[in-house]
């Protein structure tokens, strides 16, 4: 019985072997091709020699090497040289030998008898020979490298394409898994492997270190995966445990690499493993499974892998800092809701209301998405301007003086300017400014009329005016609903959009229960965040 350990070791004898065989009788049907040649133009006979390993490759190749013995100093000069030359005589019959090149790892010879010609003619038309052999060599090996070159291109164009149609889908608008999966369909154009796949780490942003910590993954595949999502972590966790990665360099495993962890994944029978990174940021890995067609992966697939990683890396970070930004200004915006909130606790939950209401009107009136999320921080921030009230004309609980009515108008502008310094809000400007305007000229801070408000502020317009009617004030009651709606029913047109107005109608029920409900914040406030 044959020991497992010297399994391996005979199945490298028995390839070796075969690519022996193979290339020896490759080489002897070019031998045979040039003998056949040689023999119908000048030779009776031709013989070609193989110096370098001491056999006949083609002619008479039963005849013995130790013929050939007491030559063997003017076969090596000639060789050498390349130059034809008569090696014996024997009266009008001449043996000739050919420098016939360097073929593989061998150096040729061609032996040819002639009888009858005279030897300058037949060394003449014999150097003519070697050198259009020569010719002939030369330009096969010239197109061999052209079509290598040409496979390079090929090959290097498609790479260029493809770490161009990434840089092109960069935006933070795709999210990490959705350009993940494009990659993936690009990369296997170019990577010759059964199946490809991403493992984003949940922990965004981790250190390349292990961590114990619990963690969400994703995983998208293309083509033939063999590992699940679970055996996709436990080959990260093996590889790391192992000290195979560190998060830095790719990992290029093929089937006689020696690995601990390939041995409980059997199927995995070829691998190409890089980091997503941005820096010492980790953020998942990148995988190619099995080459095809009996391949080996090698650098040009580990480069291939290392750019894309790279890049997928530096976008999944460029998403999570716009998260940390985004959260960041949420909290801005929430800490100014709140602000608004304790200079007037008789109206807290005013702007939560204000915004939430604006929101299902402009659903009614089928805005997108982006409208919808600029109308819901235009609510929260809409009265931000009162922040610059005097509290006792902002509490006061009875009717105001006409002095008093102005200064309060004043929030508007006053709004305006402590937000027109913050770009990120440059957006929420006409709503803070203009929802105070009236349809019919008669609003404030500057008397526009109809369209010329803006849009958005004439939404908001609708949303305070309900929510500053419907609720309870300390010096009076909230009105009842037959009152505000013959109060909207009769503004329409002349204080607000008529539109806007009957967009309110058709969703009363759903802003009644806002109103009823005082709802809580929305947790993420975000400008432009769309994931």
């Amino acid at each position: 019985m044959i020991a497992p350990a010297t399994i391996p070791v005979v199945d490298t004898i028995v390839a070796d072997a075969e690519k022996l065989r193979r290339d020896t009788a490759a080489a002897v049907k070019d031998a045979e091709a040039l003998r056949e040649e040689l023999s119908h133009r000048l030779f009776a006979v031709f013989d070609v020699y193989d110096l370098t390993n001491k056999r006949f490759l083609a002619g008479r190749t039963n005849r013995a090497a130790e013929e050939l013995e007491h030559h063997a100093a003017s076969l090596e000069r000639i060789a050498a040289m390349q130059k034809p030359e008569v090696i014996e005589r024997n009266g009008k019959s001449l043996l000739l030998a050919l420098p016939l090149g360097v073929h593989g790892q061998s150096t040729w010879i061609g032996l040819g008898a002639a009888e009858g010609i005279e030897e300058h003619i037949l060394l003449s038309l014999a150097e003519l020979f070697v050198e259009t052999n020569d010719s002939r060599r030369r330009a096969a090996e010239l197109h061999d490298e052209s079509r290598r070159l040409s496979e390079h291109i090929a090959s290097t164009f498609e790479e260029i394409t493809l770490i161009y149609r990434l840089t092109q889908n960069l935006s933070i608008a795709h999210g990490s898994q959705e350009l993940g999966v494009q990659a993936l369909k690009w990369l296997s154009d170019v990577v010759p492997a059964e199946g490809m796949a991403i493992w984003y780490d949940g922990a965004r942003g981790s250190e390349l270190v292990p961590n114990d910590e619990k963690r969400e993954t994703n995983y998208v595949t293309f083509g033939e995966s063999p590992l699940s999502q679970e055996e996709f972590g436990d080959l990260i966790d093996s590889l790391r445990t192992l000290h195979e990665i560190d998060g830095m360099r790719p990992l290029v495993l093929n089937r006689g690499t020696p690995c601990a962890a390939r041995s409980v994944f059997p199927q995995v029978a070829g691998l190409v493993l890089v980091p997503l990174r941005e820096g010492d940021r980790l953020f998942g890995w990148l995988a190619a499974f099995n080459p095809r067609d009996d391949r080996e992966f090698g650098s040009s697939e580990a480069n291939l892998l290392a750019s894309v990683g790279t890049i997928l890396g530096i976008h999944s970070g460029n998403i999570d800092l716009y998260k940390q930004q985004a959260e960041l200004f949420g909290g801005v915006v929430r800490a100014m809701s709140s602000a608004i909130d304790a200079k007037d606790p008789y109206t807290r939950g005013h702007s939560e209301r204000v915004a939430r209401v604006a929101v299902r009107i402009a659903e009614e009136l089928n805005c997108d998405e982006n409208t919808l999320r600029t109308l819901y921080l235009g609510g929260l921030l809409h009265d931000v301007g009162k922040i610059g009230v005097n509290d006792d004309v902002l509490r006061k609980p009875g009717k105001l003086t006409d002095a008093e009515y102005e200064h309060i108008k004043t929030h508007v502008e006053i709004g305006y300017r402590i937000l027109r310094g913050l770009k990120k809000m440059g957006h929420l400007l006409p709503i803070v400014l203009h929802h105070h305007e009236s349809w019919d000229g008669s609003g404030y801070p500057f008397g526009l009329s109809g369209t010329n408000i803006p849009f958005l502020a004439r939404i908001v317009a609708v949303a305070d005016a309900y929510d500053a009617m419907a609720s309870d004030r300390p010096y009076r009651q909230g009105m009842p609903d037959e009152k505000l709606d013959s109060i909207f029913r009769a503004g329409g047109g002349k204080q607000w959009d008529p539109e806007v107005v009957a967009a309110f109608f058709r969703a009363r029920d759903d802003i009644r229960a806002i109103s009823q409900r005082n709802p809580e914040p929305v947790e993420c406030v975000s400008l432009e965040w769309t994931h």
